[in-house]
């Protein structure tokens, strides 16, 4: 079995390699070519959950077993919001044959997602970006935001001040290459203005940004919700949004707030919901059509993303010679 590390991972793939894995996912789960059972959440004390994510490709001769475990309140106290697990099995026999740092995959995979859905969806031409939310997920996000479009300046902000200026000024040590400006924002009126690609990626129970306040042609991506009483998304936008597309329809129609809220109350019904993106993918649905729409992109993670990455991820590293045998 090879153990595959944060460093070993990093050493291997970019997020473009991620980006691309992602929408190999979201095609295999609507061609149903993968077999991806709803994740299984156990609810825990401290507001938190342990999660269990599996899936198994025949095509790629892989089965993943993702085990992750979420919890918020670990930001004040220096500790990643969500530690995981992700067990790659061989297909063919069921041996184990690697086992990866499940938050570095986890991060990269959620990221990509909203890098597949910027690249497929948003306008060509984008320059302001915005994220809201500074935890765990948030430096693979706002990585992706810049693989997938050429900003000038992206615009984050949290309610931690402190830590959101902290944030800022790390993420433009690290993601310097990528030739944009990164700043803290005041509030979250000041994040979104003007931005062409918007990020939330929080655990709020209550929307995180004006919708009314969005402007023409934006592609939000709204990542951090995956229960039903929560939603980070402010149900104003919806309306106002020409398409909404998900990583899995049928996922976030179980799981996320900021869809099942904003029906429940009347907002929209689930026939305004288009579709997946592996449908876009397939030409099945449409994506952008102008550079005025506004697209809401719901992503709560498909556990294809997984099996999907750690495969990629395994074969760079086999061909690499990295990582460490073990038993």
């Amino acid at each position: 079995m090879l153990l595959l590390s944060r460093e070993d991972i990093k050493s291997v793939v970019t997020m473009k390699d991620m980006i691309e894995a992602d929408k190999t996912a979201f095609k295999m789960t609507v061609d149903g070519t993968v077999k991806t059972p709803l994740r299984t959440v156990i609810d825990g004390k401290y507001d938190g959950a342990f999660l269990f994510m599996p899936a198994y490709a025949p095509e790629l001769d892989a089965a993943a077993m993702k085990v992750i475990d979420i919890f918020p309140h670990n930001v004040d106290n220096g500790k990643m919001t969500s530690p995981a697990q992700v067990m790659l099995i061989d297909g063919k026999d069921g041996y184990v044959i690697a086992l990866l740092d499940g938050t570095y995959v986890t991060q990269l995979r959620t990221g990509a997602s909203s890098g597949a859905a910027f690249d497929l969806l948003a306008k060509k031409e984008c320059k302001k970006g915005a994220m809201i939310g500074t935890g765990g997920q948030a430096a693979t996000q706002l990585e992706a935001m810049l693989a997938a479009r050429k900003l000038d300046e992206v615009k984050i902000y949290d309610l931690n001040a402190e830590r959101c200026q902290a944030f800022a000024e790390q993420m433009q040590k690290e993601l310097a290459d990528y030739g944009a400006k990164i700043i803290a924002a005041e509030n979250s009126d000041a994040c979104i203005e003007d931005a062409d690609l918007i990020i939330t990626v929080t655990p709020s129970a209550k929307p995180v940004f004006d919708g009314t306040k969005v402007k023409a042609g934006a592609t939000i991506s709204c990542v951090g919700t995956y229960e039903p009483h929560k939603h980070e998304m402010d149900p104003a936008i919806l309306p106002r949004a020409s398409k909404i597309i998900c990583d899995s329809k049928e996922a976030a129609l179980s799981e996320t707030g900021d869809l099942l809220i904003p029906i429940k109350d009347g907002i929209i019904s689930e026939k305004d919901i288009l579709g997946s993106l592996g449908d876009e993918i397939n030409g099945t649905i449409k994506g952008r059509e102008n550079d005025d729409e506004i697209i809401v992109y719901e992503t709560v993670g498909v556990a294809a993303q997984d099996l999907v990455a750690a495969k990629v991820i395994y074969d760079k590293a086999l061909e690499a010679g990295k990582g460490m045998n073990w038993g």
